[in-house]
């Protein structure tokens, strides 16, 4: 080699004498002395500087580095004319932007810019302070980059772990005994060292052990609460935990002999160091775990947890020394035990009152509930009473009959209303939730309210622009609006403005003590231009029977009803109101997902001459009801078979439930009940067509109706017509199925 080809690596140094001795021949690069002038420029000055540097040449991006830029490397392999991106491979996708950036032309400079390198037999985390800048050749064109780098990891660390240690004093300086500084300390050293498990512990007065008094564990991490043996670690353990030394065990056991071995893999945890600080002849530790993989711990994670460990217990000392001050004034409180010993008295008095009081209330409400359900439940079996009688008289005329036997009827219909309103108020309805759109369905509403309300009150409807979902009772929906409009209606005296507005956007606010939501909910309200309603009666408006309405104008349930609907549909409704200036209630319903489009069943005819078909095994344990039941079916044309309990109907249908064509079944009975039934007939027989009757239960209406067709008592020979028609006839298995 000419020496004038190689003197710009005339220059001493570790890494000019490498450049001299490769061989460059079967580099891109080739010999050193066709290099081009740029390159050999700068590789001179990328030599002479102190600074870290690496050139990265052409294409291949092959790399020449200087000695500050060694220490970089770390324990890498060898560097030198090698791709930059092969030398920097696990941090690869973060450079190459900016490589790219490079030859391009742009230039990038970053500071403490953090990657994940592998430079020392492991993956460590690291930070440095770059500038990429392109090498140009005489015609301007990009031909390199040079990389001018420095490490900051120490500074950002240093800076870290500062800011770290001011947090933990900001945090315990308010505590005020060992145990809050230490689980504070804990919590907060598990989340900077990202850390499964932080506990502390103190050393036993004999020093053979140490006992884990309390800890931080991630979810489904195991707890290390509990004392262990220093002999149980080995020597190793018992030599430098007394000593005050740092203890390492690793899951792998490769540092330490097979008899010192000491892991805390008994419990479930793969790799743990424990950091001791001996005080007096106790120990106050950080147990710090990682437990998913064997952590591989720098000198920075431990002088950390040393530093954490000193002002813990520092700052437990000054705890200790405040507790003794309070101890003095806590004799001095003593004089006062006297009048503090009268006003505990006199608190427990005033709370034994209060509960009375609370109790009363509540047998006020039970009588005020029990002597409305009486008195409108007198009302209607008058009406039914009389009726009958009526009926029984054989020279009664068919115009005559036909009107009392229409009064039964409603007068059923509204006793059946009145229960279905105490449910509601209870959550205790058995709703049948639907997906449905409330802009559709309060339009809809808005449009039939004109017959409520009446000519003189102007209905406004404000809808949002987009669809607003909601899954609930569809038909309890717009019987809970009709109640609010009713009430509307009677509030404005039959003229005024009625709003209903839709707010599909909503949160649901704190309401009568309870808790409000941050989920989106669905806020429908309807606002009148009434006479508002008095502060004293506000809190009660929505008790059962409870009205302001003259005797025979309202029964008092319907509010209930729309506070039992919203409260079982998992919303609420509050109420805002000022006397002279109106009342608005605002129904909050939580947000659903829309459902796909589907057909509206076709309705069944109505009760006809060719309704029966079939075999029907009706189970009721009430022998009259069953008595009535296999009554309507035969009349019905069905044949039937009556079963006093879900055994003995089991027992008729035998083990494959052939023989009978449909089930109709009570739901509450003793031993097992009619749900129970249904769902061993869903898994003898699936195409079984299975109704439940039911005037209450609790589990339907938690839950609805499982998948089962369901009907409601009391229920009407039409409608149990209706319903068997189409499950026989088309041999249904959508009533066995959910």
């Amino acid at each position: 080699m000419a020496a004038a080809a190689t003197g710009f690596l005339e220059i001493d140094g570790e890494m000019a004498a490498a450049i001299r001795r490769h061989d460059w021949s079967a580099s891109p690069l080739g010999p050193i002395e066709r290099w081009p002038d740029v390159l050999k420029t700068t590789v001179a000055l990328m030599l002479g500087s102190r600074f870290p540097q690496a050139i990265v040449w052409g294409p291949e991006l092959i790399t020449l580095h200087n000695d500050a830029f060694i220490p970089i490397l770390g324990h890498k392999p060898a560097a030198l004319g090698r791709p930059f991106s092969a030398v920097w491979d696990e941090a690869w996708d973060e450079i190459r932007p900016m490589v790219e950036a490079a030859f391009a032309g742009r230039a990038t400079f970053l500071e403490d810019f953090p990657l994940l390198v592998a430079r020392g037999g492991h993956p460590e985390r690291a930070h440095f302070t770059f500038c990429y800048s392109p090498i140009r050749d005489q015609q301007g064109r990009v031909v390199g980059m040079l990389d001018t780098v420095t490490e900051t990891t120490g500074t950002v660390v240093a800076a870290r772990q500062l800011e770290f240690l001011d947090r933990l004093g900001r945090a315990v300086a308010n505590a005020r005994d060992p145990d809050t500084v230490m689980a504070t300390t804990t919590r907060m050293v598990a989340a900077h060292l990202r850390l499964s498990n932080c506990a502390y512990a103190d050393m036993d007065p004999d020093q053979d052990g140490f006992t884990i008094r309390g800890d931080w564990a991630a979810p489904g991490s195991p707890s290390i609460v509990g004392h262990y043996s220093l002999a149980a670690f080995g020597r190793l353990a018992v030599r430098n935990l007394r000593a005050g030394e740092p203890l390492i065990v690793n899951d792998n056991r490769a540092e330490l002999a097979p008899e010192e071995a000491a892991t805390f893999q008994a419990i479930g945890i793969s790799a743990t160091i424990c950091m001791p600080l001996v005080k007096d002849g106790r120990l106050i530790a950080l147990m710090a775990i990682h437990d998913r993989v064997p952590r591989v711990w720098s000198p920075d994670d431990l002088a950390l947890i040393r530093a954490v460990t000193e002002r813990s217990w520092a700052h437990i000392e000054r705890v200790r020394a405040d507790a003794a001050v309070r101890a003095a004034a806590e004799a001095l409180a003593g004089l006062n035990a006297t009048l503090e010993e009268r006003v505990r008295e006199r608190t427990a008095q005033l709370v034994e009152a209060e509960a009375a009081l609370r109790q009363s209330q509540k047998m006020e409400a039970v009588g005020q509930l029990t002597g409305g359900v009486a008195h409108d439940f007198n009302n209607l079996l008058t009406i039914i009473r009389s009726s009958v009688d009526f009926l029984r008289r054989p020279d009664l005329a068919e115009e005559r009959r036909r009107r009392y036997i229409d009064a039964v009827s409603d007068t059923v219909d509204r006793a059946a209303k009145l229960t279905g309103q105490l449910l509601a108020f209870a959550r205790r309805q058995t709703l049948n939730p639907e997906v449905f759109e409330v802009g559709a369905r309060l339009r809809a509403v808005a449009d039939m309210l004109d017959s409520v309300t009446g000519a003189r009150i102007r209905v406004v409807t404000v809808l949002p622009d987009e669809p607003c979902h909601v899954r609930a009772d569809q038909s309890q929906f717009e019987t809970a609006l009709v109640n609010m409009a009713v009430n509307a209606r009677d509030a404005m005296a039959g003229e005024g403005t009625l709003t209903l507005r839709l707010d599909g956007r909503r949160p649901l606010p704190p309401i009568r003590g309870h808790a409000g939501s941050r989920e989106t909910f669905a806020a429908v309200s309807l606002t009148d231009t009434g006479a508002g309603i008095p502060s004293e009666v506000l809190p009660h408006i929505f008790e059962p029977f409870f009205t302001t309405k003259e005797v025979g104008k309202g029964t008092g349930l319907g509010l209930s009803q729309v506070y039992g609907f919203a409260k079982q549909s998992g919303g609420d409704v509050d109420v805002a109101s000022a006397v002279g200036q109106g009342t608005t209630f605002t129904l909050y319903l939580p947000r659903a997902q829309p459902e796909g489009d589907r057909a509206p069943d076709a309705e069944a005819p109505g009760l006809g001459p060719e309704t029966g078909g079939g075999r029907v095994l009706v189970v009721e344990d009430n022998v009259e009801v069953g008595r009535f039941a296999t009554q309507i079916l035969q009349d019905l044309g069905y044949e039937t078979a009556l079963a006093a309990s879900a055994e003995a109907a089991l027992e008729r249908l035998g083990p494959e439930a052939a023989g009978f064509d449909a089930v109709f079944s009570d739901v509450v009975m003793p031993g097992m009940g009619g749900l129970a039934l249904a769902r061993e007939l869903r898994r003898l027989r699936p195409d079984l067509p299975v109704i439940l009757a039911s005037g209450y239960s609790h589990v339907l209406a938690q839950e609805g109706g499982h998948g089962f067709t369901l009907l409601h008592k009391p229920y009407s020979a039409e409608q149990l017509a209706r319903l068997l028609r189409g499950l026989v006839r088309t041999g249904s298995a959508t009533a066995g199925r959910p």
